[in-house]
């Protein structure tokens, strides 16, 4: 790519100073060349500009440091020097709240990262957490600029510390619209949302070069990290999307139902949903068979205002949903067990899909709602030699971590350990709240039943039939829709159709909830 040295020349009065900084920022607007705009269309991508007018409202955008340009000499780089070093940073709004945004341009230096590209993001990364306003990323980049050297490195280090330093003060969002390899892959790790583009864009640490290389292994760039692979697989990405107009239009939605920074709550909208509109569907909608499974977004949708709902990660760990919705207007997180895939049982992936979530919301004091229907942990050896115990243990954390407005609802089973870590009432719940066909046990009436009573099934001359009653005895005695509330362990037992309007009242009871934390640095969550 040749990249013309743009040296102004030497104006001769006011005037004249004035027409070349028009022109100068003219060239800066368009960029390298139409060729190379040519170039970036034919593969299906938008330029940094094109982006930055899709995200941002229209006309809001002031751009930063326009006119920087880089000092590095050697490799050709002093004949190659143009104006924004290729990268776009600057702020603007987004239904009208301001919203800070560096976008990589791949036409100049394949959008590669050096010294003054560096200072540029880490200037725009600064005014936002000042000011205390969303980060929005438009990644499009080939990694550190070689020419530089550790220049380019110590750049990115950076762009980590401050990704840290941000992080649970603005929402930080990364939008993946090309590649992204070798340590850059760090930075949108870092933020609290990754969208991605299908084909266009890829995230790995190392390429398919390098893993063909070391382990013989061949596959392509989007079989290794590509959008569906971190959407669905490794649950590095929180969304993935056809094209990039629709991606940027999601950002633009999931912005609008966030805080601005730590100190503010979302905004609230009015959606005209009564707050005591019943919810009668729901009576049939969940199945009284607690084996029978059923799509938990149906009782999100009956719930929800205006049956609106905006689901994170919807590709990966599917036996959790967690997704963003709104009670009255007001802006409410929701983590629910997923009957319809796997039983809606927690595994590893669940766990920490559940747990970023809840740490999120809990960072940016948006109140929770935790649907509950959990058959239990996924047994196997293949989930105890990888941790379940110590990623479980991530999700028990940020619920008792969690200093927001707490409901439980439970709507069926909620057995053994699992019925503790979906925030029940005896690790902080504010409220916990039950449907009639609710079963709060240790375990399954058939699996108590052959542990408590094993003896006495052996020795019946119908085994069956005592291993029958003995099952129908423990459930009579000990899972009863009423055992819990008796002990003060779930608050109120309530009808289906009154769900929507109990949780809307339980959270306006909770909007002034203050929760005193001990003193300390920060606690040792498991990592």
């Amino acid at each position: 790519m040749t990249v013309v040295d743009q040296t102004p020349s030497e104006p001769t009065d006011a005037r004249g100073r004035v027409a070349e900084l028009h022109s100068l920022r003219e060239q800066a607007r368009r960029g390298p060349s139409d060729r190379a705009t040519e170039t970036q269309h034919a593969k299906g991508k938008l330029t940094a500009r094109e982006r930055i007018a899709l995200l941002l409202d229209e006309g809001s955008f002031k751009e930063v440091e326009q006119l920087r340009r880089h000092r590095a000499t050697g490799f050709g780089l002093e004949a190659k020097k143009p104006y924004t070093d290729g990268v776009i940073t600057g702020w603007g709004t987004v239904e009208g709240r301001t919203v800070f945004v560096y976008a990589h341009d791949f036409r100049i230096f394949g959008g590669a990262l050096g010294e003054a590209h560096a200072t540029k993001i880490h200037k725009i990364m600064d005014m936002a957490i000042a000011a205390g306003a969303p980060l929005v990323s438009l990644n499009d980049g080939a990694g550190a600029r070689i020419q530089e050297g550790v220049s380019a490195l110590a750049g990115y280090g950076g762009i980590f510390q401050r990704n840290t330093k941000a992080s649970g003060v603005i929402p930080q969002i990364s939008v993946m619209l090309g590649p992204c390899a070798g340590g850059a892959a760090y930075s949108p790790a870092l933020t609290d949302f990754v969208f991605m583009v299908r084909d266009t864009s890829q995230m790995f640490i190392t390429g398919p070069d390098v893993v063909r290389a070391v382990t013989g292994e061949e596959i392509t760039q989007n079989g290794l990290g590509g959008a569906d692979v971190h959407a669905s697989v490794s649950g590095v990405a929180a969304f993935a999307y056809d094209d990039e107009q629709s991606c940027l239009e999601d950002v633009r939605f999931l912005l609008s139902l966030l805080p601005s920074n730590n100190r503010e709550t979302a905004p609230r909208e009015e959606t005209g949903d009564p707050t005591d509109r019943r919810t009668e569907a729901l009576i049939n909608l969940v199945p009284a068979n607690p084996n029978q499974s059923y799509d938990i977004r149906k009782v999100v949708e009956e719930i929800a205002d205006d049956g609106e709902y905006f689901e994170i990660q919807p590709g990966w760990a599917q036996n959790v949903v967690v997704a963003l919705a709104r009670f009255d207007g007001h802006v409410t997180g929701i983590v629910a067990n997923q009957p319809s895939s796997m039983a809606g049982v927690l595994d590893i992936h669940a766990s920490e899909k559940a747990a970023r979530f809840v740490q999120f919301c809990d960072a940016f004091s948006i109140p929770l709602v935790t649907l509950v229907d959990v058959p239990g942990f996924l047994p196997g050896v293949d989930q105890e030699h990888n941790g379940i115990i110590r990623h479980g243990a991530k999700l028990l954390y940020a619920y008792c971590n969690a200093t927001v407005p707490r409901i439980q609802l439970i709507l069926r089973k909620a057995y053994g350990g699992a019925y503790i870590v979906m925030d029940s009432r005896s690790i902080g719940a504010d409220v916990s709240l039950a449907w009639p066909s609710n079963e709060i046990a240790v375990m399954g009436a058939e699996g108590a039943a052959n542990v408590i009573f094993r003896r006495e099934i052996a020795a019946a001359e119908d085994p069956d039939l005592e291993r029958a009653q003995k099952i129908k005895e423990y459930q009579t005695e000990l899972m009863h829709p009423y055992y819990a509330a008796e002990r003060g362990l779930v608050d109120d037992v309530i009808d289906p159709a009154d769900t929507r309007s109990a949780l809307i009242g339980a959270l306006a009871m909770l909007r002034s909830k203050y929760a005193d934390m001990p003193s300390r640095k920060h606690g040792n969550p498991p990592v």
